[in-house]
């Protein structure tokens, strides 16, 4: 995007050697989606620049740039009524380069990258932020990247995710993924985009000295898996002097162009639990002569999840639910061995903390009566999303001068779990829903389907949102 540079000659464009050498060629040799590095204002992205040799090639036709009589061209969001302009003329520069954004979201769903596999991703997007001036750095593995924006002791950090899910892509759409078996279906690749925005823009008034701080952007890989990628951004040095720090997550529940908040449990954390049982097996003609291992198993499923209940505070939000459930092959046959797997979601972090000694103690005494051998895995995944009160309240007023104070409603609690979580561990700061479905839509795709898309819209509502978060952040001067 070289096109987001203030003024033609504002930053040099970096030559093929230069962004070469912030790339690992051998790790690139195992990722085959080839990403277009250059791309111009209104121009069609046909040439790109291969990770692997000096040829040219040509990549998907969703990148052709929309025209102004393209329908997404014109729908383009203006700044809503009500809202509050953004400083440094930064609203007429964002709908300038409106199809610009939209032209990277739609190259990233079309080459999407599994959990900590994002290199191409990560490249792409520390290119764009060294056309623009910055100084991004790429993550020890080369799958995520940091970069600060503007000057001074106090930072305010922003976070996106990169990574794709393991689903296919079941759009029907010019840019749909190119990847089998592999999409976004989580939002991850509007996110990156947004934040990628929000950083080009608050570079404009960094030029300018108007920037009243540092925003640190946060490009974070794997967060759909265990383990994540969050603890390697803050391994990394992602936090050091991080006042706080704000992330948005596409919400199909909420028509474009309103913002959901909560101060609060925002989302539960995520653990898995596995349990393996073994007996004597048999007939099923002579049950006492055997172990039941199958009913040991089914005293599990029902009794655990009821003692549970009652053995920890109702309003700690706690939800333990079986996935899988195996025995035995025969239907005239006691097993020998069985095995169970399930999540255990808990909005409390002090009762998150107590559960795994909790759960694993209850397991064994349902067992215990039925002689089986039992062998319980509790396996942490993350903590609850819990934003805190005053970034909340940050985050709340800045949608609303973006947006309009109307288009800030009150987001619902998910049980899903969030690796932002850990960033909450150790700063205060708060997660957002952005609306992505369009407006009187009457099928709304859920995130993690493979039919789910979003209204491109969103971008810059997106970008208009944290671009004033930013700004309220390194004003408030509380945390």
């Amino acid at each position: 995007m070289a096109g987001f540079k203030s003024t033609a000659d504002a930053s040099p464009p970096l030559d093929e050697g230069s962004y070469q050498g912030i790339r690992d060629p051998a790790r690139s040799d195992h990722h085959h989606n080839d990403v277009a590095q250059r791309h111009r204002r209104r121009s069609r992205l046909a040439k790109s620049h291969s990770a692997q040799s000096d040829r040219d090639f040509h990549v998907t036709s969703a990148l052709t740039l929309p025209s102004n009589s393209s329908p997404m061209a014109s729908s383009w969001p203006e700044t809503p009524p009500g809202a509050d302009p953004l400083p440094g003329q930064l609203d007429r520069w964002l709908a300038a380069r409106g199809a610009e954004l939209v032209a990277v979201r739609r190259h990233i769903h079309a080459h999407p990258e599994l959990s900590h596999q994002e290199f191409e991703t990560a490249s792409l997007v520390a290119r764009e932020l060294a056309v623009a001036g910055l100084t991004p750095r790429l993550l020890p593995k080369g799958n995520g990247v940091i970069c600060d924006v503007g000057e001074g002791d106090r930072v305010i950090a922003l976070r996106a995710d990169l990574d794709a899910l393991p689903l296919p892509d079941g759009k029907d759409v010019p840019y749909r993924s190119t990847v089998d078996g592999v999409a976004h279906a989580c939002g991850h690749d509007v996110h990156t985009t947004i934040l990628l925005g929000t950083g080009l823009a608050l570079a404009q008034l960094a030029e300018r000295d108007e920037l009243p701080g540092r925003v640190r952007l946060l490009f974070q890989p794997g967060e759909e898996c265990i383990p994540s990628g969050a603890p390697e951004v803050i391994s990394a040095g992602g936090l050091k002097d991080v006042a706080a720090i704000y992330a948005l997550h596409c919400a199909p529940q909420l028509p474009v162009g309103l913002v959901g908040v909560r101060s609060g449990p925002f989302t539960a954390a995520a653990d898995t639990i596995e349990v393996n049982l073994r007996g004597r097996g048999g007939h099923t003609a002579r049950p006492h002569l055997t172990t039941d291992l199958v009913h040991a198993m089914g005293r599990v499923i029902v009794d655990v999840p009821s003692l549970l209940d009652r053995r920890v505070d109702a309003r700690a939000g706690v939800s333990m639910v079986w996935g899988r459930a195996h025995a035995g092959e025969a239907y005239n046959a006691i097993p020998a061995v069985a095995n169970l797997k399930g999540t255990v979601r808990i909005l409390n972090r002090e009762a998150w903390r107590e559960a795994p000694e909790l759960i694993t103690k209850l397991i064994h005494d349902v067992v215990a009566a039925t002689g089986a051998e039992v062998e319980v895995t509790y396996t942490r995944g993350v903590p609850p999303v819990i934003n805190d009160r005053m970034a909340t309240a940050v985050v709340a007023g800045a949608a609303g001068a973006a947006l309009g104070p109307d288009r800030v409603v009150e987001a619902e609690i998910s049980m899903g779990g969030e690796d932002f979580a850990f960033y909450l561990e150790q700063v205060p700061g708060a997660m957002i829903r952005l609306g992505t479905t369009p407006q009187g839509a009457e099928v709304k795709p859920d995130i993690h389907q493979s039919t789910f898309d979003v209204d491109e819209k969103a971008i810059g509502y997106g970008v208009r949102v944290m671009v004033h978060t930013a700004l309220a952040a390194l004003a408030a001067g509380t945390f």
